[in-house]
């Protein structure tokens, strides 16, 4: 019986391109007086290839960009100071977010398990207005420890006052996700991105309204 639905973040919730994208847009504009010999399109491409999905922190992103686009009185501190400062007010939630949210709340416990800095990404939970529905949030850094590492889904689960094998995880990465919960003996759900092929689990879906359905149904699993 499924008495859990613990949840990753970036690319599973908050739609992490569209936030980038918009973000980093803004940043331009913001800075334009130190940027302005880039192109913006050229400044804000080049942002999202060498992000990787989120894959790279920024400091090492900024580093580049400095160096490749000679910015001049603006240190990569200085950028990534200010990314980590104005991110959260380009948060861009995934649709059906919050009505998945409250068709599930009071039905099953709801957490997060999310890598990443805690602050940061705090910070963003709270800007998709998500955080009151969370009995448990796990953030790695304040965990001391990252996805896949099996303790933060048992952790999870613990917290929430179930067994792994009550819990249903949905993320969108399928190591870090799909593998670490799978490992734990959790049922898992991915989330479809187009920046990964064909992934292994037990359901795939496409949008976030799909949810309560398995939830609700009490699907069988295979």
């Amino acid at each position: 019986m499924v008495k859990a639905v613990i949840f990753d973040l970036d690319g599973t919730l908050l739609n992490r391109d569209a936030s980038v994208q918009k973000f980093i847009g803004y940043q331009y504009e913001r800075l334009r007086e130190y940027l302005r010999h880039i192109p913006k399109e050229k400044y804000i491409s080049r942002f999202i290839e060498l992000d990787c999905h989120g894959y790279v922190w920024k400091d090492k992103v900024y580093q580049q960009m400095v160096q490749e686009f000679s910015i001049q009185k603006m240190s990569w501190q200085d950028l990534l100071s200010d990314y980590v400062e104005e991110f959260q007010y380009s948060c861009v939630g995934f649709p059906n977010l919050i009505q998945m949210l409250t068709q599930l709340q009071g039905v099953v416990s709801l957490g997060i398990i999310t890598n990443g800095k805690g602050i940061f990404q705090m910070d963003n939970i709270k800007a998709l207005k998500i955080d009151p529905y969370f009995s448990s949030i796990l953030i790695s850094e304040w965990e001391g420890m990252s996805k896949p590492n099996p303790e933060l889904f048992q952790k999870a689960a613990l917290d929430l006052g179930v067994s792994v094998r009550e819990c249903i995880y949905i993320g969108d990465h399928p190591i870090n996700d799909i593998k670490g919960a799978e490992a734990v003996g959790m049922k898992t759900i991915w989330k479809k991105n187009p920046f990964w092929d064909k992934v292994e689990t037990d359901y795939v879906i496409e949008d976030l309204s799909e949810i309560p359905h398995y939830v609700s149904t009490n699907i069988q699993w295979r």
